[in-house]
């Protein structure tokens, strides 16, 4: 899916009407669906229970937390990228306390030009975090394989009382002839032999 096409959700947890106003007039439908906005952490939280977001924008401070806390917590989920709209005079601190968790931060006040590329900025970490879902998730299937084909191999040595290597080449050579998967070879076995 290109980038011109991907909708991203959005969570925006601001006390502010003002800053909600405004934010809600840079994030169209067409390319940010739902969002969502709540005045506290603890109403965001609840939120993000229910669903991932995309997108988390945090203007501080809020009524609960200054945002802080929060911003890292929605960093740990690994699956949304964090923007933290800090107050100029307390943004050299709390920028140092949050940017080694990957949280975007900008100082208040901002303008509109720069709250757009910031929201590309977010748009370019999403996309790195999808990439990276996709890399687990195919390691993760892959270690999935090679314990599904051990399991068939020390059933086929204990069953047929081949070698190992002889167990290895066998699935192989199921695989090949039946133009299949060396796993599907092996949950054949073992649906065999089990």
């Amino acid at each position: 899916m290109s980038l011109e096409s991907r909708i991203y959700s959005v969570l925006v947890v601001s006390s502010s009407e003002a800053f909600n106003n405004a934010t809600r007039e840079m994030l169209p439908p067409s390319k940010y669906h739902p969002v969502c906005f709540t005045s506290n952490a603890s109403e965001a939280k609840r939120y993000l229970v229910e669903r991932s977001f995309d997108f988390v924008i945090i203007n501080s401070p809020l009524p609960d937390d200054n945002g802080t806390r929060f911003a890292i917590d929605c960093c740990r989920s690994l699956t949304s990228v964090v923007l933290l709209m800090l107050r100029a005079e307390t943004y050299a601190e709390l920028y140092s306390k949050v940017v080694s968790y990957g949280v975007f931060t900008l100082p208040k006040p901002t303008s509109k030009v720069i709250m757009m590329q910031a929201l590309d900025w977010l748009a370019s970490g999403r996309e790195r975090l999808r990439k990276l879902e996709k890399k687990t998730l195919s390691v993760e299937e892959r270690m999935e394989e090679i314990r599904i084909v051990n399991r068939a191999k020390i059933l086929l040595v204990s069953e047929l009382h081949m070698t190992e290597p002889e167990a290895h080449r066998y699935i192989e050579k199921q695989a090949m002839d039946r133009c299949i998967t060396k796993r599907e070879a092996a949950e054949t076995v073992i649906k065999t032999y089990s």
